[in-house]
């Protein structure tokens, strides 16, 4: 051993508090997945504790064991001591949307838990293919797309996802929500310690935790409050044959599933260069095969839902985190996950507790995606952020759409056109937002041949649905096959308009 790997210190204090966020965080995406199936679609609950949470944590415990090793092999090559590992976990959109468009629907078509199942790890196997394939290209993306580009999509991710949506959750019971949060903002973002250093994050979740027991048991939640089933029993990862007993069925999503494993691909190079820019320089293949290759083995094992590097390294950089929360997180989700310890702090803990931690996460993002681009890029990545506005929208058009169709209710015409309208910018927001973002930048910069560029990849794009699509779960589709004039309509606004950039362009030249 060198002198110099001698002094890399892998753990430090803030690991602790960075360990509860991102645990925390995965615990999160388990209860979405859980309670969606369960409280939507009446699924088996004994099939998503003992089969699909341990192979999902065992794909958690790989990925998260590579970025572990990973950061201290970065920290013994530049000599630093201060190299954050990459935090990998369960990723948040395609966690809802293999719910709502994969397994759910196969379970009501087929009736059987078993079979939505195999169809749920199938897929989930063809995101791990598509997004090996797609991570040698990662260099190359992250190279061509410009900062505000980039980390503006990440900004919209981290405004409209991140900070937004929890705050629907916190006022859902907002004693505890705001307890939570109130002490979230106390240590993490202002950064003032705590009577003995306690850790922010977990300080946090057990107040808010505390609060809600105590007006529980007092009476003063009324329905909102539920007395905790806790249920545990090992339940071992083993491999299966599941998926491939559901790839017959599984092919019909290949249009839903190539979007979700190209949509944390993107994520990836996004957060790649938001932890370059925080100072730990990743190379981006590595960190993008990491989470496919954790992808697949959650899949072969039973797993239903993808991980993905999460894109609040700053965040845990900010925490004090090293190389250890990493290595805790992934041993607690990987472990736990099979001893049926985290179905039992799913049940155990408040989600009004909880989602504060994400509201932190999304603004150290915002923060990060104007601080680390030219102040002259600033419009830029404000436009970045707008589809990322859309696709929230469009997340509460989709839940009042639905009770209109299961009521037998159409929207009102109006209504309907709108709701079109917010289909077509969110579908693919986060490649639309890259592109919007990166075109403004170059423009910015009066390089219009390669803004013209990206708006002729956007109108090749959205031709075939990558973004902008018109189908209601954002399938891609050929634009002949579609039944819609939509797509060719996009795809001749984007070429047309940089056409006329161009043409306006060479018409001022001197």
């Amino acid at each position: 051993m060198t002198e110099r790997s001698k002094k890399i210190r892998w753990w430090a204090a803030g690991d602790v508090s960075a360990f509860f966020g991102l645990m925390l965080d995965n615990v999160t995406n388990l209860v979405l997945l859980a309670g969606i199936l369960i409280g939507t679609y009446g699924f088996p609950a004994d099939i998503i504790a003992t089969r699909m949470i341990p192979g999902t944590a065992l794909g958690v415990l790989v990925g998260d064991l590579v970025y572990t090793w990973l950061a201290v092999r970065l920290a013994r090559r530049t000599g630093r001591s201060d190299v954050t590992a990459m935090p990998l976990g369960l990723d948040t959109p395609s966690t809802i949307g293999m719910a709502f468009a994969v397994i759910g629907p196969t379970y009501v078509a087929s009736g059987s838990g078993e079979t939505a199942w195999q169809v749920g790890c199938a897929t989930l196997v063809i995101m791990g293919v598509v997004k090996v394939i797609l991570s040698f290209c990662g260099g190359w993306i992250r190279r061509v797309v410009p900062d505000a580009g980039l980390l503006g999509s990440l900004g919209g991710v981290g405004i409209a996802l991140l900070a937004f949506l929890p705050l629907v959750e916190i006022f859902r019971l907002p004693v505890v929500g705001m307890v939570s949060l109130g002490i979230i903002l106390y240590t993490l973002v202002a950064r003032i310690k705590l009577p003995a250093r306690l850790p922010g994050a977990f300080a946090a979740i057990l107040a808010g935790t505390a609060v809600y027991y105590a007006m529980g048991g007092a009476g003063l939640l009324g329905e909102a409050f539920r007395t905790p089933e806790v249920h545990a029993g090992l339940s071992p990862a083993l491999p299966t044959l599941a998926w491939l007993r559901g790839m017959p069925m599984a092919v019909a999503y290949l249009p839903i599933a190539v979007p979700f494993g190209l949509l944390t691909i993107v994520g990836g190079i996004n957060v790649t260069q938001s932890a370059r820019l925080a100072g730990d320089d990743y190379r981006t293949r590595d960190i993008l095969l990491t989470e496919a290759v954790a992808t697949l083995v959650a899949g072969v094992f039973g797993g239903v839902a993808q991980s993905t590097p999460y894109i609040g390294h700053p965040a845990y950089k900010a925490m004090g985190g090293r190389a250890g929360y990493t290595l805790a997180t992934g041993l607690f989700i990987g472990i736990g996950g099979m001893l049926g310890m985290v179905s039992a702090i799913v049940d155990l803990i408040p989600v009004a507790a909880i989602v504060p931690i994400l509201v932190f996460v999304g603004l150290e993002i915002v923060s990060q995606s104007y601080r680390a681009t030219p102040g002259s890029h600033a419009p830029a990545v404000t436009l970045a952020f707008l589809p990322s506005v859309g696709y929230l929208v469009l997340i509460y058009f989709d839940q009042f759409a639905g009770f209109l169709a299961a009521s037998k209710l159409a929207l009102p015409a109006d209504l309907g056109q709108t709701y079109s309208i917010m289909q077509v910018l969110g579908h693919g927001f986060i490649v639309t937002a890259m592109i919007w973002g990166g075109a403004a930048a170059y423009l910015l910069d009066r390089k219009l041949a390669r803004a013209g560029a990206f708006l002729l990849a956007a109108s090749v794009l959205s031709l075939f649905g990558v973004i902008h699509s018109v189908m209601p779960h954002g399938e891609m589709y050929l634009p002949w096959r579609c039944g819609s004039t939509v797509p060719v309509t996009i795809s001749a606004a984007y070429a047309l308009t940089a056409a006329l950039l161009a043409a306006v362009h060479r018409a001022s030249r001197p």
